[in-house]
């Protein structure tokens, strides 16, 4: 978890709001998924939401 928060800071901010794009979808295809099932990972959606707010935080830091 360290390594990643060390490697978002080094991160130029296009590169971060790449990265934001691609967790969304993340999150997307996680809701659609679970709309028809349960899904395996319970904290899969929570981990990445983390992780979008993480990089926003270094997004507006820069």
């Amino acid at each position: 978890m360290k390594n990643s928060k060390e490697n978002l800071k080094e991160m130029k901010k296009g590169e971060l709001e790449k990265k934001l794009i691609s967790l969304r979808e993340e999150i997307r295809v996680i809701k659609f998924k679970t709309e028809g099932s349960k899904s395996k990972n319970v904290k899969e959606l929570a981990a990445l939401k983390k992780q979008v707010a993480k990089v926003l935080t270094e997004i507006n830091k820069k």
